[in-house]
């Protein structure tokens, strides 16, 4: 099975002053192929560290993707250290000089000397193109090791993972076993309840479950490798969402968002929403997804008492004898924004986020959420532990999409979550 790992450069991204999203792309787009990454290493901009690393780590890996250190600063430092550690010269690579060269004449500037460093890789190397940017890639064996460098900058790095890395490992170690990967979404349960439940499952041999918890979801993958494995898969997937029932809201979507998106767009059917706390999450997640307005009428963002009585028609009395965060609140808000345009569905949210602003009877987390469809209406209050602000407001916006999705489906809207404590709840 071949070995591949990960190098990464730079002092931001080792400082912790940026985060470094490529490394989290390409495991990601890796695991979702069936690659596994076998380990993953972060090293500053020092030239005796870069050589150091790229010689120990050549001889355990078959794969080494390097990334960064490719760009014409002074703390560019990969190629040279890939030459230090080769014991060879840098060389100016002809192919990528002309095509500096012909980037100068195309936008009529002047090329700098330090722009040239990009076209000097080591003696040895051979040149992997960069069609989207002037930093050259390049790839050498180092021992037991192919190390292929690659651009700091995101965009680059994707194009040249799918159009130079990903045909050379192909090319160089054949396709192995087919593979199947099949995501189910979790909300509500804890990754170690989830493991508990799967864990007396019998898997077929070439099948293994991986999880992935990213607030507010826990992400369970089931992998098939080989033939027999492939052909097993669907019937363990059902097998699995038997087994975890109502904790499974969504198959092959990254969020509930998608999942909602997925349901309404060509419905014909319509919806409107009311945040409070979520200040406009709730909008913001479908508005990523084009044809949204196809099914999306409007978001009111009724932050204060005043918008909620002038915007959407809550009763004064209701917020005066039953406060902003409360069964009664979010149900007349789901209805406000549902008659605005006479949706066919409708969301509201309020509740505390925090750090402040929570009482004994109403503590921070506490939040309430309405809907309101043509067959009936349902209300909740859920108390989620605190967290941070960032949580309470990504949670509350995953459960009433949850609740939207069941409805949509023919389901009860309200469930329950053992991670989350419910206060209230109302339904007519």
């Amino acid at each position: 099975m071949m070995k591949l790992e990960m190098i990464c450069t730079g002092e931001e991204v080792l400082a912790g002053q940026i985060v470094d999203s490529n490394a989290a792309w390409f495991a990601n787009m890796l695991m979702e192929r069936g690659v596994e990454m076998t380990q993953r290493v972060t090293v500053g901009d020092r030239l005796e560290d870069l050589v150091a690393v790229f010689q120990e780590r050549s001889h355990h890996a078959d794969v080494i993707v390097v990334n960064g250190g490719l760009g014409p600063t002074t703390d560019d430092l990969s190629a040279e250290a890939m030459a230090l550690a080769k014991g060879e010269a840098l060389t100016e690579n002809a192919e990528w000089r002309a095509r500096l060269d012909e980037l100068t004449i195309r936008y009529g500037r002047m090329m700098s000397p330090n722009n040239l460093k990009q076209a000097m890789l080591p003696e040895s190397a051979i040149m992997v193109d960069n069609p989207v940017g002037t930093a050259c890639g390049f790839r050498v064996k180092l021992n037991r090791a192919w190390l292929f460098f690659t651009p700091g900058v995101p965009h680059e790095l994707k194009k040249m993972i799918h159009e130079q890395f990903l045909p050379f490992i192909r090319e160089e170690f054949g396709e192995g076993d087919s593979m199947s990967l099949k995501k189910l979404l979790t909300l509500g349960h804890g990754e170690s309840s989830l493991g508990e439940s799967l864990e007396r499952l019998a898997l077929p041999p070439g099948v293994t479950i991986g999880y992935r918890s990213s607030m507010p979801y826990n992400e369970i993958k089931l992998f098939a490798r080989g033939d027999a494995a492939n052909a097993a898969l669907g019937d363990l997937v059902g097998l699995v969402k038997y087994t975890l029932g109502a904790a499974v809201v969504s198959e092959g979507k990254p969020n509930l968002a998608e999942e909602i998106h997925g349901l309404l767009l060509n419905s014909g059917k319509t919806l409107a929403l009311a945040e409070s706390c979520t200040g406009g999450l709730l909008a913001s997640q479908l508005v990523d997804f084009p044809g949204s307005s196809s099914y999306l009428q409007h978001s009111v963002v009724s932050y204060c008492n005043e918008s909620k009585i002038k915007l959407l028609g809550v009763s004064p009395y209701t917020l005066e004898q039953d406060g902003a965060v409360s069964i009664a609140t979010v149900r007349e808000m789901a209805q406000g924004a549902k008659n605005v345009l006479a949706s066919d569905y409708a969301l509201s949210i309020s509740g505390i986020a925090g750090p402040d602003g929570g009482t004994d009877e109403k503590p921070v987390g506490t939040v309430a959420i309405g809907l309101s469809t043509p067959l009936g209406e349902w209300c909740q209050m859920i108390h989620v532990r605190q967290i941070s602000r960032r949580t309470v407001r990504a949670l509350s916006c995953a459960i009433a999409y949850d609740m939207l999705r069941r409805a949509i489906q023919g389901e009860e809207p309200i469930v329950e979550y053992p991670s989350i404590r419910r206060t209230a709840v109302w339904s007519r």
